[in-house]
């Protein structure tokens, strides 16, 4: 049920630069002291000198894609060898069973893994945050066209016509799931009992949507916008829209992975906060990161489906268009990539108020087992990257709530709407 491409660039121009030029051309971009020097020898060396990197085809592999293309992971002593899986539960299960070294994985997932909620326990690290934001939940351009658009008039609309409404989203302690239910309960719907939810892998969303399988659902990019521009749905919010800068996908891996190959881990991390820095760097280099990513080996659909919102130039579906400053975001001087404390507390209150945890776990202590806040820093000094002072901080969600991880067995339990 994968989607096909759908070539829309007329001219060609970007389908010739991925099939004849493909990295050599973006190599020319990369100074050659990057290209060809080489992370200290000795015991700093990588025990590991290539490593297998899952990725599942999101717009928001990019940093780990690059990472590889520009070589860039040269200049650190290995090679990234980035593998395309089919699902999030394969990503899963690859990582607990070695198949793989790392990946490109949803933030929720790791947590739910390390704590047993959703599959087998394993521990389970973050070793840094890829991106912030740019996904979104897409409505069906039926019941937009029913009035069902957003929020309240979704709700409205739900009232009006009762019936079993589905939604989807990825994996069931991830990401998109927990935007999903954040959204849905923030409008007075709760998830767990009033509608139902389905699990989607991400390049089968648009195709399931076709043939109306769901009312509505949320993913990462580009199969947002490729809802749009196939007609067939809306965009009713945007996840920053819920989240100003939320935490997105994380370089993931086991805690064996970063016990037995520390150097390897931490080599990995500094390449690939590097390439997002690259990514951010300007409008040019996304455009290219787009070219890239959007071929077969990656993403596999059109350039125009990718660059419009990587750029921040969002339509929704109904004729309104605008630029958005809090698009997908891979560096933002180091306040993307540093993998605070209280991300990973946010996902597992939200794991507590939707009882996939049955009880308070010790929020704080799990985080800081996860989170590899040091080895970050000894990348991040290798890289020249800035890093936050603090390995907390505050976000006001859509609701008016504010999180800030100081009490977050008192703000799970804070919700009117919960399972």
């Amino acid at each position: 049920m994968n989607e096909k491409p759908v070539n829309t660039d007329a001219s060609g121009a970007r389908r010739t630069f991925i099939k004849r030029a493909g990295a050599a051309a973006i190599m020319t971009l990369v100074p050659d002291a990057v290209r060809t020097a080489a992370w200290a020898a000795g015991s700093d060396a990588p025990e590991k000198k290539e490593v297998k990197v899952g990725f599942i085809p999101l717009t928001d592999c990019a940093s780990v894609v690059m990472a590889s293309v520009l070589e860039i992971d040269k200049k650190y002593g290995i090679k990234i060898v980035p593998t395309k899986e089919a699902s999030w539960a394969s990503v899963r299960d690859k990582l607990v069973n070695g198949d793989i070294d790392a990946a490109h994985v949803l933030y929720g997932l790791i947590y739910g893994v390390h704590l047993g909620v959703g599959g087998p326990k394993k521990d389970m690290a973050v070793l840094m945050t890829l991106n912030n934001n740019g996904q979104a939940i897409t409505l069906s351009k039926k019941l937009a066209d029913k009035g069902g658009v957003d929020g309240k008039s979704l709700v409205e609309l739900m009232t009006k016509e009762p019936r079993e409404y589905t939604y989807a989203h990825t994996f069931p302690t991830g990401t998109h799931a927990m935007w999903l239910y954040y959204w849905l309960a923030a409008n007075g719907v709760n998830p767990f009992k009033e509608v139902k939810t389905i699990t989607v892998p991400p390049p089968q969303m648009v195709a399931n949507m076709r043939v109306g399988n769901m009312d509505g659902y949320c993913v990462g990019e580009p199969w947002g916008h490729r809802a749009i521009a196939d007609g067939i749905g809306i965009t009713g919010i945007t996840t920053q829209d819920i989240w100003k800068d939320h935490p997105e996908k994380v370089l993931g891996t086991t805690a064996d992975f970063v016990q037995k190959n520390p150097n390897t881990a931490r080599a990995m991390t500094a390449a690939i906060i590097e390439a997002g820095r690259w990514i951010d760097a300007s409008l040019s280099n996304r455009r290219k990161m787009a070219e890239t990513v959007a071929a077969t080996a990656y993403v596999n659909t059109s350039v125009d489906v990718i660059v419009e919102r990587i750029l921040g130039r969002y339509q929704d579906g109904r004729g309104k268009t605008w630029d958005d400053p809090n698009h997908m975001k891979f560096y933002a001087d180091g306040a993307v990539t540093f993998p605070y404390l209280s991300d990973g507390m946010w996902f597992l209150t939200q794991h507590r108020r939707w009882g996939l945890l049955k009880t308070d776990p010790d929020y704080l202590t799990v985080a800081k087992q996860v989170n590899q806040i040091e080895l970050y820093k000894q990348a991040a000094t290798a890289v020249k990257a800035s890093v936050p002072k603090e390995p907390m901080r505050t976000s006001k969600l859509v609701d008016g709530v504010v999180w800030d991880g100081r009490d977050p067995k008192k703000y799970a339990g804070s919700f009117a709407v919960h399972a």
